[in-house]
C-alpha cells in the first residue's frame, strides 16, 4: 500500500471545455500525440484506446469526473492514447455506457463512482481482454456464486478519504473563531462521502472536542445528490446563519454550490475536495483555504500506465491523499497550525493517529 502524505503543493488542473456529442463525447486533442483518429482502429493492437463512463453527473464538475478524466487526458499527452468519455444520465445505462467502449474494443475502460461498480465487475467478466479501472470500487464484491471474487481484468482505485477529512477537520477547528464548523455533503449511499464527514468530525474533535459540528448529507438519491447547487448553498447559508465559520463542501456540484456560497459572506472560510480546487473553482477564491485532495488524475494515469506496461494489477490499488496549498490564506495559517497538521500527518501515516473511521 502506498504511504500517504500531506500535500502542501499547488496542482495545476486544467480547466475542461468539454461537449457532449451523443452517448459519447471526445475532447478536442490539438497538440496531444493521438493513436488513432477514430475509435474504429481501437483493435488493433498498436492502437491505445481509453474510454471512461462517469456517474449520473458531468464531466465537468470540477471535481470528481473531471480529475478522473484528466487521468486520461494524462494518458493522450503522454501515452498517445485515443480517448473519448460518456456521460451517465441515469443508472440503468450503466452497463450499456460501458459496452459503447467494450464493443470497440478498447484497451482500458474507466468507469467513474461507487455505484458503478457492480456494473463494472459484471461487464469485465465478459470482456476479459480489457482492463478495467473502477475508481472509489473496493474489489470484493459477490459474483457467481462467491462471495470474494476478485475479476482479474479489474482495479479499483481508493483513497482513504477518512485521513484526507481528518486533516481538513483539524485546520478547520484551529481556523475556527466561532467554535462551530459545517460540512455541506453529498448522500450518505456512497461510502467515501461518509468517510469524508466522519473523518472530517473525527480531526476536529481532535483539535477541540467541545466544537459544534453541522453536517448534512443531501436527502436525495444517487441521481440528484451531487449535481444540486442550489441545495448546497442553501445548505451552506443555514450553517453560517447557525455561526459556521469554516464550511466543508463535499459532493460535486452540490459542494461546489456551498463553497461559491460562502464566499459571498465575510469572514468564513471553505474547504474544498477531491482536488484542488483552487484551480477549478474559481468563485470559492475569496473563502477557499484549502481542499481536502483525492490524487485522482495521477492514480488513474498511473494504473493506465500499469495497463500499457503488462503488469496491470488485479484487485485494489491505493492513491495518495493530502491537503492542498492553503494559496492567497497562506499568511492567514499560523505556523503552529501548520506544524500541528504536519504532527497530524505524521501521525496517521505511522498509525499513532487514527480516525476511528471503520474501526
Amino acid at each position: 500500500m502506498k504511504k500517504f502524505y500531506l500535500v502542501f503543493a499547488v496542482l495545476t488542473i486544467a480547466a475542461l471545455a468539454l461537449s457532449a456529442c451523443g452517448g459519447a463525447a471526445e475532447k478536442p486533442m490539438d497538440d496531444a500525440p493521438m493513436a488513432a483518429e477514430n475509435d474504429d482502429n481501437c483493435a488493433d493492437e498498436a492502437v491505445l484506446c481509453v474510454g471512461l463512463v462517469t456517474d449520473v453527473g458531468e464531466i465537468d464538475d470540477k471535481s470528481f469526473n473531471q480529475s478522473a478524466w484528466e487521468g486520461v487526458e494524462q494518458a493522450v499527452a503522454e501515452l498517445g492514447a485515443f480517448a473519448k468519455y460518456v456521460e451517465t444520465k441515469d443508472a440503468k445505462d450503466y452497463a450499456a455506457n460501458i459496452g459503447l467502449f467494450a464493443e470497440k474494443d478498447y484497451d482500458v475502460v474507466v468507469t467513474v463512482g461507487f455505484a458503478m461498480g457492480q456494473a463494472t465487475i459484471e461487464e469485465a467478466a465478459k470482456y476479459p481482454e480489457i482492463d478495467f479501472i473502477g475508481v472509489d470500487q473496493f474489489q470484493a464484491w459477490e459474483f457467481d456464486g462467491d462471495d470474494s471474487t476478485n475479476v482479474a481484468n479489474v482495479t479499483g482505485l481508493l483513497f482513504p478519504e477518512d485521513k484526507a477529512g481528518f486533516l481538513a477537520g483539524a485546520l478547520a477547528a484551529q481556523m475556527s473563531e466561532t467554535g462551530t464548523i459545517a460540512a455541506v455533503l453529498g448522500t450518505d449511499l456512497v461510502p467515501p462521502v461518509v468517510a469524508f464527514k466522519e473523518g472530517y468530525e473525527a480531526g476536529a474533535r481532535y483539535i477541540n472536542p467541545d466544537i459544534n459540528l453541522i453536517s448534512t448529507y443531501h436527502p436525495g438519491g444517487m441521481d440528484v445528490a451531487f449535481v444540486d447547487p442550489e441545495w448546497g448553498a442553501t445548505t451552506s447559508k443555514q450553517a453560517i446563519d447557525q455561526g459556521a465559520d469554516v464550511v466543508f463542501g463535499a459532493g460535486g456540484k452540490t459542494g461546489n454550490g456551498a463553497l461559491i456560497e460562502v464566499a459571498s459572506h465575510e469572514g468564513v472560510y471553505c474547504i474544498g475536495v477531491d482536488s484542488d480546487q483552487w484551480e477549478t473553482v474559481p468563485e470559492a477564491h475569496p473563502c477557499l483555504i484549502t481542499s481536502a485532495m483525492k490524487l485522482i488524475t495521477p492514480g488513474v494515469f498511473e494504473l493506465i500506465e500499469t495497463s500499457v506496461g503488462g503488469e496491470f494489477p488485479a484487485g485494489n490499488f491505493f492513491g495518495t491523499t493530502g491537503l492542498a496549498d492553503f494559496h492567497d490564506f497562506d499568511a492567514d495559517v499560523p505556523q503552529e497550525v501548520k506544524d500541528k497538521l504536519a504532527e497530524i500527518d505524521a501521525g496517521l501515516l505511522d498509525g499513532s493517529i487514527s480516525t476511528g473511521y471503520g474501526q
